[in-house]
């Protein structure tokens, strides 16, 4: 994990983490985005193929080491060579 980013908004809290990843082309990249969004738990998912990163945000009350390990299983569908270190 990279960064951890809390801020408070309308009573509730946005947690957004910044993930190491490893992929090996841009469209691979996007796959492995796609799959992100469609997990539960997360709000949004920001994959960045030039610095090998994935930016998760997550939903209130969502566990985000829970939600990661699904978000990997997810990735791993549809990109079997990918890696998220989390």
């Amino acid at each position: 994990m990279l960064t951890n980013e809390i801020r408070e908004y309308h009573g509730g809290f946005e947690m957004k983490k910044s993930y190491k990843i490893e992929v090996d082309c841009a469209n691979c990249a996007n796959l492995m985005e796609e799959a992100a969004k469609k997990t539960v738990g997360v709000k949004t998912a920001v994959v960045n193929f030039m610095t090998q990163k994935m930016e998760v945000e997550f939903l209130d009350n969502a566990e985000p080491a829970t939600v990661m390990r699904e978000v990997l299983k997810n990735c791993k569908k549809v990109e079997e060579d990918c890696e998220i270190f989390i």
